[in-house]
């Protein structure tokens, strides 16, 4: 019996729309609070940190990715370069992790655009919604992915030339802020920001549905990625020189605050909807995300078979989708914010560390960059990933072990029939 298989509609400009909507919307309004609250200032060196990672993680990804043109990102490749045990633990580091990225985008959602005390029903429609729109098919999931880019990028144009205006408080790049975290303190914000550079994966997870996958997806996830690390270093400048180191960490809505600080009558509500769309175009292609790599595991019975199923009109894998969907709303109604980031990077950085090993295995002419790359993306991903906050370590060994398990007690039963 043959496998279903997805159709390839998406070219370079699709591809990198969604993986910006990823990246823009996965952190830029909601992550500054807790690094600034693990680094002060110095967050500005986890950021550094984090976007050397992440770009060994991005070339990682990309070189992969041309030898590996199908759906399910690292999952795949750590299966066909490393084994089924490490592709396993890949994908379902991202499936987890992608999971509370979801949650952690609603949330955000919901804190700049629900009336008070509405905002978890306010998140979980979103999630519901959105999930309909990946429903009826990828170019819907691309085409929204533009208006969404478009929009949040606008806003954030507007409320950093606003946060500018007003001018730097004294302290924000003073020697004394920039060391408050110590070293320590610097290595958990880059572990936290590097939740804001994951995108790209989304990008690579749907390779099944890219035109001339070879050329196209290496190019789109070095694109998205120099593109995003660009838009975060201004807006990450612009916050702690409006408000300074202390004033973010205390925030909720520290680019709302910021742009808040020009006295602009009309700035607040312009923030507020880039935030929105922002953070709706991240769990957009979250949601495609995620879902893609439960259909590539369930094709490899790495997850339930009943998953294992793409629509015969849309051409989408829609049980996996309302698998993540139901998972996501879940974690909506149980975590919050910062808790959901944490364990988002922790379980990303396992997905990682899995791509660079594997991309280090690949010769000749699979090979497209230096194997220093792969080391430092390797190394990395463990640094930042024992230094995150220890309650987001020890719920992602946990969940981690978990599916373990249950694939050890899955191949014993297939064993023993």
């Amino acid at each position: 019996m043959t496998s279903p298989s997805l159709q390839r509609r998406l070219g370079l400009g699709d591809a990198v729309f969604i993986g910006l909507g990823s990246m823009v919307g996965a952190g830029v309004f909601a992550v500054w609070a807790p690094a600034a609250d693990a680094a002060g200032t110095g967050l500005l060196i986890g950021l550094a940190i984090a976007a050397v990672v992440a770009f060994g993680n991005a070339t990682s990804s990309a070189q992969l990715a041309a030898a590996h043109p199908t759906s399910g990102g690292t999952y795949a490749y750590g299966r066909a370069e490393l084994g089924p045990w490490w592709g396993f633990a890949a994908g379902w580091g991202f499936v987890i992790g992608k999971t509370a990225s979801c949650a952690a985008m609603a949330l955000t959602f919901a804190a700049y655009a629900a009336p008070a005390g509405w905002e978890r029903p306010v998140a979980i429609a979103a999630v519901v919604v959105l999930t309909a729109v990946n429903w009826f098919g990828v170019t819907r999931t691309a085409s929204a992915a533009r208006v969404i880019v478009v929009i949040s990028l606008g806003a954030l144009a507007a409320a950093v030339t606003a946060a500018f205006s007003a001018g730097a408080t004294p302290e924000w790049l003073s020697a004394e802020a920039v060391g408050a975290g110590g070293g320590y303190g610097i290595l958990q914000s880059a572990g936290l920001l590097f939740f804001a550079f994951a995108g790209y994966a989304r990008i690579a997870t749907m390779g099944e549905e890219v035109r001339d996958p070879r050329r196209v997806i290496p190019r789109a996830i070095v694109i998205a990625f120099v593109i995003a690390l660009a838009v975060y270093a201004v807006v990450a400048v612009a916050v702690l020189s409006a408000l300074g180191p202390d004033a973010v960490a205390a925030s909720t809505e520290p680019v709302a605050e910021a742009a808040g600080q020009s006295g602009w009558a009309s700035i607040d509500p312009v923030v507020r909807v880039g935030a929105a769309a922002a953070s709706l175009g991240a769990l957009l292609a979250l949601i495609a995300g995620v879902s893609r790599t439960a259909f590539a595991m369930s094709r490899e019975r790495d997850l339930p078979r009943f998953l294992d199923a793409v629509h015969p009109r849309w051409h989408v894998p829609h049980r996996a989708e309302l698998a993540a969907a139901a998972a996501a709303v879940l974690l909506v109604a149980f975590v919050d914010l910062r808790g959901a980031i944490g364990f988002s990077s922790f379980g990303v950085l396992l997905y990682y560390f899995v791509a660079n090993v594997a991309a280090l295995r690949q010769r000749g002419d699979a090979r497209r960059y230096p194997v220093a790359l792969q080391v430092i993306g390797g190394i990395g991903c463990l640094v930042l990933a024992v230094t995150l906050p220890w309650q987001s370590v020890a719920a992602g060994v946990v969940v981690v072990a978990v599916g373990v398990a249950y694939r050890a007690l899955r191949l014993r039963r297939a064993a023993s029939r």
